[in-house]
């Protein structure tokens, strides 16, 4: 049994600005950065010690991590940790990646994302290029507005072939995209329909709370982040002992980190071990033939 955690500390500040963010962005003091990196050590540590429980991590921060050193120091730390099967980061990819070559890169994975508005093209597809050359996997993203099409398409014609290129869906506007929009995205992305969705969840088996959860900069757990409700801590109860089959409580769940641990949709047949990175196994393992492969359960 792999245990895949959701890791979000308490970094908010993020170089970027995007007005589509739902996150609330801060600029963080100094104190607060050494605080988050002195929970994010801790975090480390625990995982360490626990020898016995192989896991899957993947770090979701509420602002960009990877322009931190201390994020690129646990990445590494993490990556070489024998019993962490994967561990995976969301970014904007804008940080130095002079420290990659020090990771395992059997264990290190990246979700990034390209944001059109905040940066050129060439510079983010540089730092894949680069990525590319240490044998990095990766995914890249892109949110799928309608002003974002021209670059979605861009995006993926200069992309290496073997990289999968998914397209958030934009779900604030109800009916936001037409027909003929669907089908423009779809030739970029083939999962896309997966995503355009708020799948039906209450009442439904969900690995989030039972071998998937979320921890916080404290260590308090949850089930996952979209469900509040406090099962422990790390560091003050025994662990794994407040995991337990569960039920999702919600109605819907609409976010790629909620919705994969839903148990009826059986997206590891699709995602395989690239399930926390967003990588789906034909990319993986054939990407000559990804599309084919994807529409097929899409």
């Amino acid at each position: 049994m792999i245990y895949q955690i959701l890791y979000r500390g308490s970094l908010s500040s993020c170089n970027y600005a995007c007005g589509y963010c739902p996150f609330a962005k801060t600029t963080n003091t100094t104190a607060e950065l050494r605080q988050d990196e002195k929970q994010l050590d801790r975090f480390v540590d625990w995982i360490e010690t626990q020898a016995t429980h192989p896991f899957g991590l993947l770090f979701t921060p509420w602002g960009e991590a990877l322009i931190h050193p201390y994020y690129q120091r646990a990445m590494t730390r993490l990556s070489h940790i024998p019993h962490v099967q994967r561990v995976a980061i969301q970014t904007n990819l804008s940080g130095r990646l002079d420290w990659i070559p020090n990771s395992n890169k059997r264990t290190l994975a990246l979700w990034a994302t390209y944001h059109p508005s905040q940066g050129p093209l060439d510079e983010f597809l540089g730092q894949c290029q680069l990525l590319d050359g240490e044998g990095v996997r990766y995914s890249v993203g892109i949110v799928g507005l309608r002003e974002n099409f021209a670059a979605m398409e861009e995006l993926r014609s200069r992309l290496s072939p073997k990289v999968y290129l998914w397209v958030n869906a934009y779900k604030d506007i109800p009916g936001y995209y037409s027909v003929e929009d669907v089908a423009r995205i779809t030739q970029v992305d083939p999962l896309f329909g997966l995503n355009n969705q708020f799948h039906a969840s209450e009442g439904q088996p969900c690995r989030a709370g039972e071998t998937s959860f979320s921890v916080d900069g404290d260590g308090n757990v949850y089930r996952c982040h979209f469900i509040k409700s406090r099962l422990g801590n790390l560091y003050q109860d025994e662990f794994p002992q407040f995991l337990q089959p569960r039920v999702c409580t919600k109605s819907s769940c609409g976010c790629y980190i909620g919705y994969i641990h839903l148990k009826p949709l059986e997206l590891e047949t699709i995602y395989g071990e690239g399930l926390l990175e967003r990588i789906p196994i034909s990319y993986s393992i054939d990407p000559s033939v990804p599309a084919e492969r994807l529409q097929s359960v899409s």
